[in-house]
């Protein structure tokens, strides 16, 4: 083996056993190695050492939860855990590791965590610190010795870095432990794990572990979900999940468990909402969601029937004595924002989505295409198109080029504002779709609460029910949390408002959706915005859910 001799670290430490070392070993330490080998949670609890607050250097004492955890991610290949502040979950993983390079030949080992302080300072100087209080007769020699690398002379190495895009880039990795990955904007935690889960899966014995305490509705977050779903279910992932609950927690080491009188003492000195999230891994991290979070934690998702590679997936099948409405969100496919479109049955009530479509690459000019295939499919589905920005090209493609006949119009009528037109007649210029204005937008976003939370429209996308978790009260409106997406909830709205109009209950034959009974007057908390006679946007204001327009 080349040692490389350019690192003196391991030099100046005199735990480390040095390379090329040759031990007699007694026979009671060959009894103790093949048995650490053999057995990570006993290795983890007779030779590990840890820093204490109030101790130092102590053993490492694990409880139950630890000891299910380090057996979990030894006999599984892909674990993901959610667990809440201070339960010593990075001790646990990095115990694990410890045992891992010490008991394999040549393999790589990354730890990467939300910032490069926290992999550095309280993940690997955890392992550094463990592995130089091992045993000479336990160790590997060491190769090198630095503070973000080290090489054993089994061939085994460990490297640490924040979890970025450009992480690894390049690597071969044996195991990689993403810890708080919950924190990771999720730009970089999706393009992340886009890049490196192929590498990782690709292998027979590769690992990879996820380990945070929960940060509102993310990439962890779908992860995790996947995770629980029914073997069989089509979403359902290949991680074993590993929940640990803070009632399992001792409130001091080697001390009575936390209890109810601990849980008050915590929130008396922060909030509920901040101790659902740190201490009962609560998702939920935002309390301004449009729809209230008692109701965003029971919407479940539906194992849909298909889906193909561009994102469009059908929940159910079209029947043909029912009418269907296809609301659709136009982007300039240039892989930020998603085209999306929403087909939901409005003939009964409770209305439900029965297929969804979201891309972020698609040619606002293909989009057309896609959306009329989809109607056509659906009975010919009365098709809603947002017009801001390249939204009216793609109505108009999709009417006057494709001859989609069921194009729907909207005009705007001075003080009544914007209104679903039939398309002939009467006061107000026609436009080939609706315009998202302040007025339309929390018009829709106050009936859309309703329909949810009432349960007269039934979500069954995981993919929407993300959207709504971070689709947050803002600048006096509704949108997605920075990083996050909307699109395919901006579909709801978009029905939402529909559901409102008079003409829709001709379309439906049904009585219109009452707006009254939707916008109650404790709805207080939405803002609605009046036009002028000229369609301009009038003063803000809200009284007792009502509008009021300017003379």
């Amino acid at each position: 083996m080349s040692i490389n001799n350019s690192n003196q670290g391991y030099r100046n430490n005199p735990k480390l056993k040095p390379p090329g070392i040759d031990i007699q070993y007694t026979k009671e330490q060959l009894e103790e190695y093949v048995k650490c080998a053999n057995d990570p949670v006993y290795f983890c609890s007779k030779y590990v050492k840890v820093k204490t607050l109030d101790k130092g250097i102590m053993p490492f004492k694990l409880y139950d939860y630890q000891e299910e955890f380090i057996k979990e991610i030894h006999k599984n290949r892909f674990v993901i855990s959610k667990w809440p502040r201070q339960s010593g979950k990075s001790t646990s993983v990095i115990g694990y590791i410890c045992h891992y390079v010490t008991f394999n030949q040549s393999v790589n080992v990354a730890i990467l965590a939300n910032k490069l302080k926290t992999a550095k300072d309280e993940l690997f100087a955890k392992l550094q610190l463990a592995y130089e209080n091992l045993p000479h007769f336990l160790q590997q020699g060491v190769v090198e010795w630095n503070k973000t690398s080290f090489k054993l002379e089994n061939g085994s190495r460990v490297v640490c870095d924040a979890t970025s895009s450009s992480a690894i880039r390049g690597g071969s990795y044996n195991l990689l432990l993403l810890d708080e990955y919950a924190f990771l904007p999720s730009h970089i935690a999706e393009e992340f794990y886009s890049s490196t889960y192929p590498t990782i899966s690709a292998g027979l014995t590769t690992k990879l572990i996820i380990v945070s305490t929960p940060n509102g509705m993310n990439h962890f977050h779908k992860l995790w979900v996947d995770a629980n779903r029914a073997i069989g279910h089509k979403l359902k992932n290949r991680f074993v999940p590993v929940e640990v609950d803070w009632t399992q927690v001792p409130i001091t080491p080697g001390g009575p468990k936390r209890n109810e009188e601990w849980a008050e003492e915590q929130i008396a000195n922060t909030s509920q909402e901040q101790f659902n999230q740190e201490y009962g891994c609560s998702f939920l991290g935002s309390s301004n969601t449009l729809i209230s979070s008692t109701k965003l934690n029971v919407l479940a998702s539906e194992e849909f029937l298909t889906e193909n590679a561009e994102g469009y997936r059908i929940f159910e099948l079209p029947d043909k004595d029912k009418t269907y409405f296809l609301q659709a969100d136009v982007s300039r496919g240039q892989g930020a924002d998603y085209s999306a479109f929403t087909i939901i049955e409005g003939s009964t009530t409770p209305y439900k989505v029965v297929a969804s479509y979201r891309n972020n690459t698609i040619s606002p000019f293909s989009f057309p295409t896609v959306i009329q295939d989809a109607g056509k499919t659906y009975n010919n589905a009365y098709v809603l198109i947002e017009t801001n920005d390249l939204g009216g090209q793609v109505s108009h493609i999709l009417h006057s080029d494709l001859e989609y006949d069921n194009v729907l119009m909207t005009k705007v009528m001075g003080r009544k504002g914007q209104i679903l037109s039939q398309g002939f007649g009467g006061l107000g210029k026609n436009e080939m779709g609706i315009r998202t204005t302040a007025q339309t937008k929390k018009i829709g976003c106050a009936i859309l609460k309703r329909l949810i939370e009432e349960d007269k429209l039934l979500i069954n996308d995981d993919r929407i029910i993300t959207e709504l978790m971070s689709f947050i009260s803002k600048s006096n409106t509704y949108k997605a949390e920075d990083g996050q997406h909307d699109d395919l909830v901006m579909s709801l709205v978009f029905f939402a408002w529909l559901t409102r109009q008079e003409y829709f209950s001709d379309l439906v034959e049904q009585s219109k959706f009452n707006y009254e009974e939707a916008v109650k007057p404790e709805d207080d908390n939405v803002l609605f915005v009046a036009q002028d006679k000229n369609g301009d946007d009038g003063e803000e204001f809200s009284q007792g859910g009502v509008i009021w327009y300017p003379t």
